[in-house]
């Protein structure tokens, strides 16, 4: 049972991981800019059209550290977390300085995931889907260790991939920290929460300095981080307990990430492409060449990704009527993410066309001119 001490103690991490992000963020800016760490536009995929200071993850992690430190407990586990977050962050501060290969930051978040497993953090069963099996559960034994790895790189990489508009990454880590804090608090796991109040007012700091016209990026420091504390944490309060709404839960809090990129890594391979290149096909590229603004594309995702938190919330509480809402919500977030996707491939087919068609009336022109100056 939540005691009103133990709601009070959430409240203070909040704020003081908020004051602390809010007030590093523009030392880290000026930080930034003398060590070069300074985002240029120079493809189609960066939306912004001036050099930006990136590596404002650096005060989202000082916020986050300094409220755990004061008011989580430093358990074996959480130890683990925050050590697998320090090398995290090392490596996105220096990526975001000099760009590393994708194959060395891959090797360290391997570690970074191993040091948090080797702490405790660990998948070790989950209820066994085919319902008539006489086993209740399905126990992963040796194989825990390279799930569980794969989990947290997966979901650091997924924040990652979607970090492409101003505030887009911060918001919607901060949606599926909330999401997980009140399944956390219902759930009685009280350090857990502690800990996701502290990443979420880490985010709502940086947020003011971020959001549409973005002053500062959170850069490969902030997204790695949020990803690696979100994935480890999920583990910690929720995937250790062997029900399947405990496994569905971090699922639904996380899926717009999962889904964005699972749908790229199945986009790029389709096209025979490098999984791991960047290309301008995720959703918020998406919703961008549909013709609305950098804010407009940032509210719809975070209204999926609200939609989809409050699913996990309602799940994670008793009722069949809970349930039957969380389902209602996860279609309709679908059916937007589907509609989303048909009515770009629509915009693009109709530019195509139109260039072609601009082109031909080009040609003819200059056909014309040519047989006039024959004549």
């Amino acid at each position: 049972m939540i005691e009103l001490k133990d709601l009070l103690t959430i409240a203070l991490a909040l704020g003081a991981s908020f004051l602390a992000c809010f007030a590093m963020t523009p030392l880290v800016r000026s930080f930034a800019v003398k060590v070069g760490a300074v985002d240029v536009p120079k493809d189609g995929r960066r939306m912004h059209d001036h050099p930006i200071p990136r590596q404002g993850g650096l005060a989202i992690f000082i916020g986050f550290l300094v409220a755990v430190v004061l008011f989580a407990d430093l358990d074996r586990q959480v130890q683990g977390i925050l050590l697998g977050s320090v090398i995290i962050v090392t490596v996105g501060a220096i990526d975001d300085i000099v760009p590393l290969p994708a194959l060395l930051k891959f090797v360290i978040q391997i570690a970074a995931a191993g040091v948090a497993v080797a702490f405790g953090v660990r998948i070790e069963m989950i209820v066994n889907p085919i319902f008539w099996s006489s086993e209740q559960y399905i126990s992963f034994g040796a194989w825990s260790i390279p799930i569980t790895i794969f989990w947290i790189i997966g979901i650091t990489n997924s924040i990652n991939l979607i970090d492409g508009l101003d505030g887009l990454a911060c918001g919607v880590s901060a949606i599926s920290s909330l999401a997980i804090l009140v399944i956390s608090l219902v759930l009685g796991h009280l350090n857990i929460a502690v800990i996701l109040a502290a990443l979420l007012g880490a985010c709502l700091g940086f947020m003011p300095y971020n959001y549409n016209p973005a002053k500062i990026f959170m850069g490969d420091t902030g997204a790695l981080l949020l990803g690696y504390v979100l994935s480890t944490v999920a583990v910690t309060g929720l995937l250790k307990f062997y029900t399947i709404i405990s496994f569905t839960v971090p699922l639904l809090a996380l899926a717009l990430p999962i889904f964005d990129t699972c749908f790229a890594i199945i986009r790029r391979l389709l096209k025979g492409q490098n999984p791991m290149s960047p290309d301008r096909g995720h959703f918020h590229h998406r919703l961008i060449d549909m013709g609305l603004s950098q804010k407009q594309a940032v509210a719809v995702l975070y209204a999926i990704s609200a939609v989809l938190g409050l699913s996990a919330v309602l799940i994670a509480t008793s009722g069949a009527v809970k349930a039957l809402i969380m389902v209602f919500a996860f279609c309709i977030a679908i059916i937007i993410g589907i509609a989303l996707l048909r009515s770009h491939d629509v915009q693009v087919f109709e530019r195509e066309e139109a260039g072609k068609a601009a082109e031909k009336e080009s040609s003819g022109e200059r056909e014309t001119e040519k047989t006039d100056g024959d004549d």
